[in-house]
C-alpha cells in the first residue's frame, strides 16, 4: 500500500460501546475511497452489508481469506486485516481492533497494518484505549480521540444459567463448552443462538437473526461475540474464566474481559456482566470487578512484530528475515505463528526446497493457508506440503480438488459433523480465491461458496433442531405476560397447541406431553397446560356426566372406558354383585360437585351392566342376606354368588338336598342350574358374560382364573381355563365345560331305569369330543359304574374280569366292556 506520510492519522480509542466502528464506517463512506481491516470475517461480512445498503453493490467490496467479492468499480473496500490489499491506494484506511497487535498468533498482523496501512487522506486506528501509549510510541504525529462509553456497564453478581435475564449472551471458549451450555438452555428456557468464529457467515447471521428477533432470549458464544459484533444483548455472562490460547490455558486478562463484557448494553441502554459461579476460579475477584466498571486497564507498552515483507530469495533469506529482530523498543518478536512453523517444517525437506528455487513467494503463500480445521502444525504441514507439491508443477489438480470438494459436499450428520464440513470446505474456499492456483478460480470460488452456503444453512437448521425448542421458547414468552395471555387451543383429536407449536394431546381427562419433550420440558408444558385446560375438561366432566350407555365400555383389568378413555377402575363393593367404582386420578382436576355427579353416573352404568351380564349375581347376594329364605337357600345362594355364578355341588350337598321345592324354584327363576356335580348360571359362560365376571372378581380382590378360548367346549386338562373356575370341570386328561357336563349327566339319567343296567347313547358324548378316559371319570363321579353285558348300572357293582373293546367310541365303546 502506497505510504502516505502526511496524510491525517488519527486513532479512536475507548472501550467498547462507544461507536468506533460506526465512527469509522461514517468516516470512510464520506471520502471518495476506502478500506478498513476487521479481525473477522464475520465482522467484516456484516459492515460489508451495512455499506452496500448505503452505496449499492457495485461500489463495495468484500476481501478475506475465503470470498472474494470485488466489482471493477469498487471504491470501498471491508476485509479482515490479513486480506488488506496493501497495493490499492484509497483515501481512507480504517484498522479495527488494534489492541489485537498484541495476540501472540495474529499481532503481528495489527502491527504491520497500524505502521504501514495508510490512506491517502485519512488514517483511523481503532481501538482500546490501553493502545494510548503504544500508538503514540509507534505513529508520530498521530491525533488521538479518547471515546466513553455510552452507557453504563455495571456487574450484577453471578447467576445460575437457570437465573439468567432475558436477552443474555453466554460466554464459553470452547465448542463444547458452547454446545453444553446451549443444550442446558434449550432444556430450561426453550432454546439459544449460538454464535462462533469458526461459523460461516451465513449461519452466523440466520442464529443471530433468530436472537435479534426474540424468537430466542438467550446468545451463546465463543469470545469472538467481543469483536465488534453488533447484537442486542442486555447483559453477559461468562461461563468461564479461562481459555486456551493455542500454547496454553491462562485466565482471561482484565482487558479481554472488559472487550467481551462491553457487549452488554447498546448506544445509550445500560448493561450489566456477571459469571455463572459465585466462587472458586471461574469467579470474578473484586479488583477485576472494579477495573471493568471503571474502564481501567493496563496499558499497552508494546506490540508483537514480525518484518512484514520479508525477503523471498530463498528459504534461508526468507526464514531469517521472519525471525529477525524488531527494532523499536515498541516492538516484540511475534511467537512462531502456524505459518512460521510450517515453513520451518517443510524447509527441513530436501525435496521441498528444490521444488522451491525460484518460487520461494509460492511457497510461503501456501504457508499461510489457514488451519481452518484445528488439525495442528505436523498434519497441516503435511497438507500444505502437498498444495505446494501441486503448484510447483503448475495449477492444483482438477480431479483431485473436484473430490475434495465434492467429498464435503453432504448436509447429514450431527452439528459436530456439519461444522467439521463447514471448517474444510474453507481451507477449499481460501485456496480457490488464490488467482493463480487454479486453471478456473472463478468456477471453484463459486463452487466451493455454494458448497459453504448449503453446509451453513444445514448447520443452522441443525443447531436450531439442537438447541431450540421454539414450543417452550413460546410458554416461556406467554408466561411471563402471565398464565391467562396463553393462546391454548384443542383440536377435533384432543391435540393442544400453543401459538401453534403443538405440546401435547388431552386423552379423556389426561394432558400427555408431546413425546418429543425432554423430562425438563415436561414439568414445564404439564403446568402450563395444566392452567389452561381446566374449562375445557369442565366442559368434558359435565358431558360425562350424562353419557349414554353406548358411551361406557368396560376393558381389561376393570377399567372403565367413556369414550375410549379410561375414567374410572371396579374395586370391591357391597357384594361381588355389586363392586364400587373408583375414578380415575385424572378426574381430580373436576371441581367436588362434578365429581360426585360424574361418579353416580359410572356407577349407575356399572350396576346395570352388572345386572344386566352376571343378573344371577345381585339375585343371589339378596337370597343369601334374606331373613325369609330358608338357612339351606341362603347358604346354597351365598355359595354361588362368592363363586361368581359358579359351585360345586359336592361341599354343599347337604344344603342343596335341604332345599324346599319352592327354593330350587326361586333358584331356578334367577337362572341357576342345580346339576349332578355344579351349580351354575349357564349365562355366565357366554363370551359377553366372561369379561364381567373377571371384572367381579378382580375387583373383589378373587384370583382370576385364565380364560379358555372363545367357543370352547372341551379343553386339553392344563390349558388356559381348565379350572372349574372358569366354567371347566377337569375329568380325566380333558376339562368339559360344567353345562355340557350337566347335559351328558342328565342323558345319562334319563336313559337308566332305576338301578337295572343300561346303554347309554352315545351320540352326545361323541359329538362333545370325549375321550373314553374323560367318559369313564364322568359317570364314576356321576354315580355310574360299569355293569356286567357291557351296561352302566347307578350305583352298581363292576364284575372282576374286563374285556378289551371293540370301537374306540365313547359311550359305545363303553358299552362294549365286558365284566365277568
Amino acid at each position: 500500500m502506497p505510504r502516505h506520510d502526511n496524510a491525517r492519522v488519527t486513532a479512536v480509542l475507548g472501550p467498547t460501546n462507544t461507536g468506533k466502528t460506526h465512527l469509522a464506517v461514517e468516516r470512510m463512506v464520506a471520502h471518495s475511497s476506502g478500506m478498513i481491516g476487521f479481525p473477522l470475517r464475520l465482522l467484516a461480512r456484516e459492515v460489508y452489508d451495512r455499506v452496500v445498503a448505503m452505496k449499492g453493490p457495485d461500489r463495495v467490496a468484500l476481501i478475506t481469506g475465503e470470498e472474494r467479492i470485488v466489482p471493477k468499480d469498487a471504491r470501498w473496500f471491508l476485509c479482515t486485516a490479513e486480506s488488506m490489499p496493501t497495493d490499492r491506494d484509497v483515501a481512507f484506511v480504517g484498522i479495527d481492533e488494534a489492541q489485537l497487535g498484541a495476540d501472540a498468533e495474529r499481532g503481528h498482523v495489527f502491527t504491520d497494518r497500524l505502521l504501514h496501512a495508510r490512506g491517502r487522506e485519512e488514517t483511523m486506528i481503532l481501538g482500546s484505549a490501553a493502545l494510548k501509549p503504544v500508538v503514540r510510541s509507534l505513529v508520530p504525529g498521530v491525533e488521538i480521540v479518547e471515546r466513553p462509553r455510552f452507557s453504563d456497564l455495571s456487574y450484577a453478581g453471578a447467576k445460575k444459567i437457570s437465573r439468567l435475564p432475558r436477552r443474555s449472551a453466554i460466554v464459553a471458549f470452547s465448542a463444547e463448552e458452547v454446545y453444553a451450555v446451549a443444550e442446558m438452555l434449550r432444556r430450561l428456557r426453550g432454546g439459544a443462538a449460538v454464535v462462533m468464529g469458526a461459523l460461516s457467515p451465513r449461519t452466523r447471521n440466520a442464529q443471530v437473526a433468530m436472537f435479534q428477533a426474540g424468537e430466542v432470549d438467550y446468545l451463546v458464544a465463543t469470545d469472538a461475540i467481543g469483536m465488534g459484533l453488533n447484537m442486542d444483548v442486555a447483559h453477559v455472562a461468562f461461563a468461564g474464566l479461562h481459555k486456551f490460547d493455542g500454547r496454553r490455558r491462562r485466565r482471561l486478562t482484565v482487558s479481554e474481559m472488559a472487550q467481551i463484557a462491553g457487549r452488554a448494553g447498546r448506544h445509550q441502554r445500560d448493561g450489566t456482566f456477571g459469571a455463572v459461579a459465585e466462587e472458586g476460579p471461574e469467579a470474578f475477584l473484586p479488583e477485576e470487578v472494579l477495573a471493568i466498571e471503571a474502564h481501567r486497564f493496563p496499558t499497552l507498552d508494546w506490540l508483537y512484530w514480525r518484518e512484514g515483507d520479508p525477503d523471498l530469495s530463498s528459504i534461508s533469506a526468507l526464514l531469517a528475515s521472519l525471525s529477525a529482530p524488531p527494532q523499536h523498543e515498541a516492538l516484540r518478536a511475534a511467537p512462531e505463528a502456524t505459518d512460521l512453523a510450517v515453513l520451518r517444517r517443510l524447509a527441513e525437506d530436501p525435496a521441498i526446497r528444490a521444488r522451491a528455487r525460484g518460487q520461494v513467494e509460492r511457497l510461503w503463500a501456501v504457508c499461510g493457508i489457514p488451519d481452518f480445521q484445528k488439525l495442528g502444525v505436523e498434519p497441516h504441514a503435511r497438507f500444505v506440503s502437498r498444495v505446494f507439491g501441486h503448484l510447483s508443477e503448475g495449477h492444483l489438480p482438477h480431479q483431485w480438488f473436484a473430490d475434495e470438494v465434492a467429498r464435503l459436499d453432504r448436509v447429514d450428520g450431527d452439528v459436530e459433523t456439519i461444522a467439521g464440513r463447514v471448517a474444510a470446505i474453507r481451507t477449499w474456499a481460501y485456496i480457490a480465491q488464490r488467482r493463480d492456483w487454479l486453471a478456473d478460480p472463478q468456477h471453484w470460488a463459486a463452487r466451493t461458496m455454494a458448497v459453504e452456503e448449503r453446509l451453513s444453512d444445514a448447520l443452522h437448521t441443525s443447531l436450531t433442531q439442537r438447541f431450540v425448542d421454539k414450543r417452550t421458547s413460546v410458554l416461556l414468552k406467554q408466561i411471563g405476560a402471565g398464565a391467562g395471555a396463553l393462546p391454548v387451543e384443542i383440536g377435533a383429536e384432543g391435540e393442544v397447541t400453543i401459538d401453534t407449536h403443538a405440546i401435547g394431546r388431552l386423552q379423556g381427562f389426561r394432558f400427555v406431553v408431546a413425546p418429543d419433550a425432554r423430562a425438563a420440558d415436561k414439568r414445564l408444558l404439564l403446568a402450563t397446560a395444566e392452567k389452561q385446560l381446566s374449562r375445557e375438561r369442565a366442559a368434558r366432566g359435565g358431558a360425562l356426566s350424562t353419557a349414554q350407555n353406548e358411551a361406557f365400555s368396560l376393558t381389561e383389568g376393570g377399567i372403565v372406558t367413556w369414550q375410549d378413555h379410561p375414567v374410572a377402575q371396579l374395586v370391591r363393593g357391597r357384594s361381588l354383585g355389586r363392586p364400587s367404582i373408583q375414578l380415575d386420578e385424572a378426574l381430580d382436576c373436576l371441581d367436588p360437585p362434578l365429581r360426585r355427579a360424574v361418579s353416580e353416573r359410572i356407577q349407575t352404568w356399572v350396576d346395570d351392566a352388572v345386572a344386566a351380564h352376571l343378573p344371577v349375581l345381585a339375585k343371589m347376594a339378596a337370597m343369601a342376606r334374606d331373613p325369609a329364605a330358608t338357612p339351606a337357600l341362603r347358604s346354597v345362594a351365598a355359595a354361588i354368588e362368592g363363586g361368581a355364578g359358579l359351585a360345586q355341588r359336592l361341599p354343599v350337598r347337604s344344603a342343596v338336598e335341604a332345599l324346599t321345592p319352592d327354593d330350587r324354584q326361586r333358584l331356578r327363576k334367577a337362572g341357576v342350574t342345580i346339576g349332578a356335580l355344579d351349580l351354575f348360571d349357564a349365562r355366565l359362560l357366554k363370551p359377553r358374560a366372561r369379561p364381567w365376571r373377571e371384572a367381579v372378581l378382580a375387583a373383589a380382590g378373587v384370583p382370576v382364573p385364565p380364560a379358555a378360548r372363545e367357543g370352547a367346549t372341551v379343553l386339553p386338562r392344563g390349558a388356559p381355563g381348565a379350572t372349574l373356575a372358569a366354567g371347566f370341570r377337569p375329568l380325566g386328561t380333558q376339562a368339559v365345560r360344567v353345562d355340557l357336563v350337566e347335559r351328558i349327566a342328565r342323558s345319562a339319567h334319563d336313559a337308566r331305569k332305576g338301578r337295572a343296567p343300561f346303554l347309554p347313547d352315545p351320540a352326545l358324548a361323541t359329538s362333545i369330543g370325549l375321550e373314553v378316559g374323560t367318559i369313564t371319570r364322568l359317570m364314576a363321579e356321576l354315580g355310574f359304574r360299569p355293569a356286567a353285558e357291557g351296561r352302566w348300572a347307578w350305583r352298581g357293582r363292576p364284575a372282576a374280569k374286563v374285556v378289551r373293546p371293540k370301537s374306540d367310541n365313547a359311550f359305545a365303546a363303553l358299552a362294549e366292556w365286558a365284566f365277568d
